[in-house]
């Protein structure tokens, strides 16, 4: 068992749902991105999802599209991504992060030496939008043999004919989009969801987390409510591209946490 797997065991032992945080690396800057990732645990988040910056992306909204365009105009590469790994890992053994972007940084650096620096630096988890199951070989195979998991995604048009290709490979945890659409643009429905993660659930044995459209404590509650966790991107880089002290946003991250815990 890896520290995903770990840390959802440890979840579930205490009744408790998985608080998954999304950043985007070097936005605004490397100290500052590292800063606000070495804060997270402190507030309650249970899994990081590091966001790595691509100038094409599909399924990002306008906010997280910003956040990337400032992590890459503020010189944040594939490289520096993983040294933040490295940083964040030198106070936290503990905490599981989950890199989440494109194909194409990691096809540039070679996926065998990716593999392996991102195992080194202490990257747990992948998540890669672009690559569907058909592409396993190319990286998902792969990065279970350095034990890494490959988290794959789930949406409302996965279907029952769909969803064992999508889960055949998958590990860690599923991954559920809780809308039709990109990152930030619709607000998610805790009574559409919960039958959808019941099936994907029984149909994988794996735990599932419900992303998009979640923005505030309350919505947090009720969509972990019918899941095991859900993520929270779009709403904690917006706060945090307000500028403001780094103690208030991980105020409000922490506001999110108690939603989930239920605390």
């Amino acid at each position: 068992m890896g520290r995903i797997s770990d840390r959802f065991a440890a979840l579930e032992t205490r009744g408790r749902k998985a608080f998954v945080a999304y950043v985007m690396a070097g936005d605004p800057d490397y100290e500052g991105s590292l800063a606000l990732m070495k804060g997270l645990p402190k507030a309650g988040v249970d899994v990081v999802e590091l966001g790595l910056p691509f100038t094409d992306p599909m399924a990002d909204g306008p906010t997280i599209q910003e956040a990337g365009r400032r992590a890459l105009d503020g010189g944040q590469t594939l490289a520096r991504t993983l040294e933040m790994v490295r940083a964040f890992r030198e106070e936290d053994t503990e905490t599981p992060v989950v890199l989440m972007g494109y194909y194409n940084p990691i096809y540039s650096r070679g996926v065998t030496r990716f593999l392996g620096e991102a195992a080194e630096a202490g990257i747990d988890g992948l998540i890669v939008v672009d690559l569907p199951p058909e592409e396993d070989d190319e990286l998902c195979i792969p990065a279970k043999g350095h034990g890494i998991d490959f988290i794959r995604l789930a949406t409302p048009t996965t279907d029952a004919e769909r969803l064992p290709r999508v889960l055949e490979n998958t590990s860690g945890f599923v991954y559920y989009v809780s809308i039709t659409g990109i990152t930030g643009s619709a607000e998610a429905q805790a009574a559409e969801v919960g039958p959808e993660v019941a099936r994907i659930r029984e149909a994988g044995g794996l735990p599932v987390v419900v992303g998009f459209g979640i923005r505030t404590p309350e919505a947090a509650a009720e969509m972990a409510g019918v899941s095991d966790g859900c993520v929270v991107g779009s709403a904690i880089v917006a706060e945090h591209a307000t500028g403001k002290p780094l103690d208030e946003v991980l105020d409000f991250v922490a506001a999110l946490a108690r939603g989930v815990h239920g605390d």
